[in-house]
């Protein structure tokens, strides 16, 4: 059953920035702001040998006609999961060396866990790490105090494994309640949260006021910095309907260029790019991914950095105050 905590739920938004849209004034006049994120969640994933009563039936290779096995190994789709881990890894890796970039990591902590090389490669080439849960599964009926000993263990696993306490956070799964525990539970272990990702519904970062800081000062309040994701740009897509249409990296690689150049013409927008390695790290549409890398490369004015930097960026020019005061300052600044 559900469990809903009054305290914890943030009303719906219709509007956000309205008519005028907001221009986050990226460094060094760069009119757009590219950010890769890759979900690393191979060994994370529901299989019997770690407990679970089935095999993972979600964004691998056979996709909707793959289905899954109910308590019994699946070694299919393992070993989908396994490229991931064992090849593709380290084609992304060199991949973002030819280009000198950096991601955002989406990590499931078992998954690095079981991959320590790749741990310590992510960390020495300065990829961000950001919590993306214990484990790649539901957890959506856990109680309060359930809910924040799994955001913390993730924590923790994941500093012991990278030797880094992440800053940022997104796990795409959980409770009613799990998104808005983060700035709590950093708290409680006195690390510094920086940013959230649980939004899909907008091209640029924002403040959410938190209700249980309305009975505070002003000046006490904190608020919690969202950074969008999102779907559409998704390699995962891959493997769900209507997805990029096949197999084939080309619409991919088109869409991902068509999305670029609408944000770039705007100007002070950001744009997603999410990846996982056992999609986008098999060689067909890593070429059209590194196709699609050349062609930003080209671009003058393009920032392309992790979420980590957004949110030290956003923080510094705009920073928090309630009631949406941040929006007002900034257009008087224009």
């Amino acid at each position: 059953m559900v469990h809903i905590e009054p305290k914890y739920q943030v009303p719906r938004d219709f509007e956000g920035y309205g008519e005028e849209g907001f221009d986050a004034k990226w460094p060094n006049g760069a009119r757009i702001a590219v950010s890769f994120v890759l979900n690393y969640e191979e060994g994370g994933e529901r299989c019997i040998l770690d407990g679970d009563n089935m095999s993972e039936p979600y964004l691998w290779e056979k996709g909707s006609s793959g289905g899954h096995r109910d308590n019994a190994r699946y070694l299919n789709a393992e070993h989908d999961f396994e490229y991931g881990s064992r090849v593709a890894s380290w084609r992304l890796i060199r991949l973002f060396k030819e280009f000198g970039w950096t991601f955002t990591t989406y990590a499931v902590a078992m998954a690095l866990k079981k991959n320590p090389t790749f741990a310590k490669a992510l960390v020495r080439d300065g990829h961000e790490i950001a919590t993306h849960g214990v484990r790649w599964k539901d957890f959506w009926d856990y109680n309060l105090e359930e809910d924040k000993a799994y955001i913390k263990e993730s924590l923790l696993l994941l500093k012991e494994v990278t030797g880094e306490m992440p800053a940022g956070a997104y796990f795409g799964r959980g409770t009613p309640q799990t998104h808005h525990l983060f700035p709590e539970v950093w708290k409680e272990l006195g690390a510094e949260f920086l940013w959230s990702s649980e939004c899909y519904n907008d091209d640029v970062p924002y403040w959410l006021d938190l209700p249980w800081e309305n009975d505070l000062p002003e000046k006490d309040r904190e608020g919690m910095l969202l950074i969008p994701y999102n779907y559409d740009c998704n390699d995962g897509k891959f493997h769900m309907a209507p997805g990029f249409g096949s197999s084939s990296g080309e619409s991919y690689e088109k869409y991902l260029k068509n999305t670029f150049d609408m944000l770039y013409r705007e100007g002070g927008k950001m744009m997603n790019i999410p990846i996982h390695t056992r999609i986008i790290g098999k060689p067909g549409r890593c070429e059209a991914l590194r196709n699609f890398m050349k062609y930003v490369a080209d671009k003058p004015d393009v920032w392309v950095t992790n979420r980590r930097d957004i949110a030290k960026h956003f923080r510094s020019k705009f920073p928090y105050q309630p009631d949406r005061k941040w929006v007002e300052d900034a257009r008087k600044q224009e």
